[in-house]
């Protein structure tokens, strides 16, 4: 099945990479975008509160004998807390320089939304390793606020670069799914390869992990 302009995804989807002429979708994005927690208070409500929402997107990448052998998540990360549960630093860029993330956003959109994505990961399919069989992507919060109380966020799959979209494939809008009441972490989407060709499947599971590094154990105890 082709993916068609925007299309909205629904949990346990699978579809094939092409684009709505039928060619292969090769290069493309994975984007985030979300807005800051903005309420009125004071006299008549005059006065405006602004609480900043960090989400963090990352991606894991799995080998054929279902081994993390690559990583993407924020360099921010203290190297002491990823120690104690035996990950490495973080980077933005894959080994093989097929995925790039474009650097970690603490706030969120303030004064609505501007339409663009806050944190973005690039893919090449053609220049990942032969040995990475599949490719997680997931979201985690930074902050105390569970998905309910952020006023949007979306992600989408498009083609383009991080500052043009030329067209969005596929789009999923976490804040309208009641499931992520109370949820801090979204496994969201992964890429995984069957013969010689990538395809797509969107899980969109919520979770209640309280850090990136519990994410990252789940995927690999519950979704290989």
């Amino acid at each position: 099945m082709a993916i068609n302009l925007e299309k909205k995804l629904e949990k346990g989807q699978r579809i094939n990479l092409e684009k709505s002429d039928g060619s292969k979708l090769v290069d493309f994005c994975v984007g985030v975008n979300w807005g800051a927690i903005e309420t009125s208070g004071g006299f008549l409500g005059l006065s405006k509160k602004v609480t900043d929402v960090d989400l963090d997107l990352s991606c894991l990448l799995v080998d054929s004998n279902n081994n993390m052998c690559d990583h993407i998540y924020s360099p921010l990360y203290k190297p002491e807390f990823l120690q104690r549960y035996g990950l490495p630093r973080g980077k933005l860029d894959s080994s093989d320089y097929a995925l790039h993330h474009s650097g970690d956003d603490l706030a969120g959109d303030k004064g609505g939304d501007d339409g663009l994505d806050n944190e973005i990961i690039t893919v090449n399919l053609a220049k990942i390793n032969s040995n990475v069989a599949q490719i997680f992507f997931f979201l985690n919060n930074v902050g105390r606020e569970d998905f309910s109380q952020i006023p949007y966020a979306k992600i989408r799959m498009y083609e383009g670069t991080p500052t043009r979209v030329k067209e969005v494939v596929a789009s999923y809008n976490i804040s309208s799914e009641r499931q992520y009441s109370g949820k801090r972490a979204i496994i969201m989407a992964k890429l995984y390869k069957k013969g010689n060709e990538w395809k797509f499947n969107a899980i969109g599971d919520p979770s209640d992990d309280n850090n990136l590094c519990e994410t990252i154990a789940r995927i690999l105890k519950s979704y290989l």
